[in-house]
């Protein structure tokens, strides 16, 4: 392609203006977009990078506490997001009602869990220590009437 010459006496033609926008695209479905440059603020619609931080202490805090806990605890870190930045932030706020929902449900599940497993078990090894403590305690009569001291198997010598 040639350009035309420009005449003398004339500066060069601008080059066409950058297109202008009035609102900024809707975020990606299922996804943040990027926020603006530190400093200013995010508009509608954008979380900002420390509403990023609080949600992720929500989430990743509470899976954290309940694997640390062993499943108590798994909804401290959410609700403390939602107390300091719910009523500030509706992403936080969301992020933070969601993750507490999840972890308050399986906090329960694991109450009930724990309750269940000591139940079961003492249910089960109650007659196997009675059977054991008996069977051993007969031996141990028959060897004392034999004169021997026995000694226990699976004992612990707490009493010296």
């Amino acid at each position: 392609m040639s350009e035309t010459p420009t005449p003398p006496g004339s500066s060069e033609p601008e080059p066409p203006a950058a297109p202008q926008f009035d609102a900024p695209p809707p975020p990606p479905p299922g996804g943040y977009a990027q926020a603006p440059v530190t400093g200013q603020v995010a508009p509608a619609g954008y979380a900002s990078q420390e509403e990023k931080t609080w949600a992720l202490v929500a989430h990743i805090g509470g899976a954290a506490a309940a694997v640390i806990s062993g499943g108590w605890l798994g909804w401290v870190p959410p609700l403390v997001a939602m107390l300091v930045k719910g009523n500030e932030s509706p992403t936080v706020r969301a992020h933070a009602v969601a993750a507490l929902n999840f972890q308050g449900l399986w906090t329960v599940v694991a109450v009930l869990s724990y309750v269940l497993f000591c139940a079961f078990i003492g249910f089960l090894t109650l007659p196997i220590a009675i059977i054991i403590a008996a069977i051993f305690g007969v031996i141990a009569g028959i060897k004392a009437n034999e004169g021997v001291l026995y000694r226990y198997p699976l004992s612990v010598n707490v009493i010296k």
